[in-house]
């Protein structure tokens, strides 16, 4: 048996600009951390006392005879992709709801294809693990998702990463004084908005709307530099990133109508109006997740004035995807 634990992120800036259909043009770029809330993949070759070859969990339940009868779709596509003939199953949990803009999905198809290669024995790297995911989910299945989920959830840890035709990414972990990372996450906070409509729809749009929006991504990969330039020099306050968040947020709203919508709107106005100095909602839009920049001695302040919506505490992480627990002789040797 293989438990694999993987976590999920918060994108700062630079969102949009990890689809190949712009990065392979124009180059991309994005500041992104993974965080201490994780997917957990559950995943063992099934004893054969069953009249079926496959049981999955998530959130229902499928018991099927064939790869080809599995309706979930990264379950199939890495099962396929891994050449998996023998009959497994996989259970899926994790301590936030998919589709809340955090990389969930991007997270689930990491943490399975880490499980399988372990079930079969073998280690791969985190880049290769991230670049398989990757064309798991965008050729395989056929989502209209970026890269930087995938690369964030195998790699951990808070990156510059850029990406480009030829090399396809480059993840640099962010070199800041430790002192000033901790102030930066005292001055982070999130809040869930709703059930976003699906990701990969919203996404799908922006990426048709790239050929209309190369001035504001251009703009988005300029502010990025300009943030890590900020977080990386002692001098330079926080004010600076969160000011900057606040303008990347104003840019991204315009990508496609469907960013945003009226609750999340008021609740990001209420925010600012509450002291906040910049945010952003998270993922492709819709719903789930808002990150709020803000003072520390301001937090309870907004709180209170967020208070319908759930507030959810959170920290930066450094380890990725990681193998939990490893039971050899289930996975190695015959299950009899």
């Amino acid at each position: 048996m293989i438990i694999v634990r993987t976590p999920f992120r918060v994108s700062f800036f630079g969102g949009g600009t990890d689809y190949p259909d712009w990065y392979n043009e124009h180059g991309g770029v994005v500041l992104t951390t993974s965080i201490d809330k994780y997917g957990y993949i559950t995943c063992r070759y099934l004893p054969p006392f069953f009249d079926y070859k496959f049981r999955i969990r998530y959130s229902v339940r499928e018991e099927t005879e064939t790869i080809d009868q599995i309706k979930h779709p990264s379950v199939r596509e890495c099962l396929k992709f891994l050449k998996i003939d023998r009959g497994v199953e996989v259970q899926h949990n994790a301590d936030l709801p998919a589709m809340s803009g955090l990389g969930s999905s991007s997270s689930f198809s990491v943490g399975l294809l880490q499980a399988l290669y372990a079930l079969r024995g073998k280690m791969i790297t985190r880049r290769q693990l991230a670049k398989d995911a990757i064309h798991v989910e965008q050729n395989l299945i056929g989502e209209s998702v970026g890269s930087q989920d995938q690369t964030i959830a195998s790699f951990g840890g808070f990156n510059k990463v850029t990406f480009n035709k030829q090399q396809g990414f480059e993840v640099e972990p962010l070199i800041m004084n430790a002192n000033k990372l901790a102030e930066l996450q005292k001055h982070l906070m999130l809040f869930f908005v709703g059930f976003p409509r699906r990701a990969s729809v919203l996404a799908k749009e922006q990426i048709e709307n790239i050929p209309n929006n190369t001035s504001s991504l251009k703009r988005l990969m300029q502010m990025t530099e300009h943030a890590i330039n900020a977080l990386a020099d002692d001098a330079t306050s926080l004010d600076e990133f969160g000011k900057l968040l606040d303008e990347n947020w104003k840019i991204k709203r315009t990508l496609t109508q469907k960013i945003t919508n009226s609750d999340v709107d008021q609740a990001y106005s209420t925010a600012l109006s509450a002291g906040a100095l910049g945010g952003k909602l998270l993922g492709a839009g819709g719903g789930g997740f808002m990150l709020i920049f803000s003072k520390p001695e301001l937090r309870e302040k907004i709180k209170e004035k967020l208070k319908p919506l759930l507030y959810v505490p959170f920290r930066f992480e450094n380890l990725g995807s990681q193998i939990i627990f490893y039971n050899q002789d289930e996975c190695v040797n015959d299950v009899l």
